[in-house]
């Protein structure tokens, strides 16, 4: 690799100091203020840190964490990897990132959906994974077929090669500018957001898997990967068992795309995949905690289509906990808890809290689902019985409870 101008290894180093401070004195994992001062001292620090380096972004409204996660242990197999582990996905938090790696010739981003033209055009991005798009922070992101336009934008015109979920009418659209696109069937389970064409406006029609445009010639593409139930489908046609260690349907498909993302690396199927599946944790996601005999697994959920896949993996035979605030990170706005179907918690045990507890008891009480109402998270914790209960939180719940035990990894 080419080695950086004096002025951008002094921000660099000054970054990890940073980072390291912060870590040391206990107020984060510095993977943002690292960023932050690297930035701060070479503005253009993040695309002399990109330079000379093989590079994926990730972005989706959900599972982009995860599936960062996996297409790193992927690539593995063919070297260091730099990669924001921790969630900061935003340009300083890949500074920290790219700086805390600086000698890895490859690097997994995760990137948030309104920063993706921007982190492409600054990275050069040779590999972009894009896996879904629904509603998300109102408050900050706007409408979502506003950040498909941007997507389209930024790939025009640019070499990058896009993998791209054809499942999802919204994210086709974004990536069908791209110069190379890998499409994947990774199913789409939450559609509220995907009934009228982007193109023009029309309605889409749905039979199975396959949706078209009534009025344009706007259609699902022909898959060149296929996830068919716990199967993954190779462009050869072959078929690989996604035996992964991660729970739910929304996994598998993330899997999927991080075959399809290590395959563009040079990867093979028969060497990724059994990488995938020594993944049992990301940043605490599916993770165990335990208190006095009461096993609380954690998932996240930070929109009506996260809280319809968290569902998924819920046991219905378990008490369950709900959590929800309303902080920056959250977005202000609730009105999205209306979008939620919560009528599957019907018959179990469901508890109540988070700083927007009253907001959820109100949306509760409306979909008929009996609640305990309690005023934190350790109080619902000590009313369980002895024995497994789940946990359902948004981005900062989660972050807080994480926090209670230790940020469990």
């Amino acid at each position: 690799m080419t080695q950086l101008p004096l002025r951008a290894q002094l921000a660099s180093a000054l970054g990890r100091s940073a980072a390291t401070l912060s870590r040391m004195t206990g107020r984060g994992d510095g993977s943002v203020i690292g960023g932050r001062v690297g930035l701060m001292l070479e503005p253009d620090l993040l695309r002399k840190l990109a330079r000379d380096r093989k590079l994926a972004l990730v972005s989706a409204t959900n599972g982009k964490t995860t599936t960062t996660r996996l297409i790193v242990n992927a690539l593995l197999d063919l070297g260091e990897v730099a990669t924001n582990a921790f969630g900061a996905n935003m340009p300083a938090g890949h500074v920290s990132a790219l700086s805390q790696h600086k000698h890895a010739p490859y690097g997994v981003l995760e990137v948030d959906e309104k920063y993706l033209p921007e982190v492409l055009d600054t990275t050069g991005a040779s590999v972009v994974c894009l896996m879904n798009l629904s509603r998300d922070q109102m408050d900050r992101a706007a409408e979502i077929w506003l950040l498909a336009q941007k997507w389209r934008r930024a790939l025009a015109g640019k070499p990058t090669h896009v993998i791209a979920n054809c499942d999802d009418p919204l994210v086709t659209w974004g990536a069908s500018t791209a110069a190379s696109v890998t499409w994947v069937a990774g199913g789409q389970r939450w559609k509220e957001d995907s009934w009228c064409c982007p193109e023009c406006g029309g309605p889409l029609d749905r039979k199975d898997s396959f949706w078209a445009c009534r009025e344009c010639t706007f259609h699902r593409p022909e898959p060149h990967w296929v996830l068919d139930d716990d199967m993954a489908i190779d462009p050869r046609g072959q078929r690989w068992m996604l035996d992964i260690q991660l729970p739910g349907s929304a996994n598998r498909s993330n899997a999927v795309m991080a075959l399809a993302v290590a395959e563009t690396f040079g990867v093979p199927v028969d060497r990724a995949l059994p990488r995938l599946r020594e993944v049992t944790s990301v940043a605490g996601r599916y993770t165990m905690v335990e208190r006095d005999g009461r096993h609380a697994r954690l998932l996240l959920a930070k929109n009506p289509a996260g809280w319809l896949e968290a569902f998924d993996v819920a046991d219905a035979q378990l008490p369950i906990i709900l959590s929800v605030n309303a902080q920056g990170p959250d977005g202000r706005d609730t009105s999205w808890l209306w979008d939620v179907d919560y009528r599957i918690l019907r018959g179990r045990p469901v508890f109540v809290t988070g700083e927007r507890r009253l907001d959820l008891a109100l949306r509760l009480d409306v979909a008929d689902v009996p609640f305990t109402l309690c005023s934190s998270f350790n109080e619902a914790l000590a009313m369980q019985p002895p024995g497994r209960v789940d946990v359902i939180a948004n981005y900062t719940a989660f972050q807080q409870i994480r926090s209670e035990f230790g940020r469990a990894v």
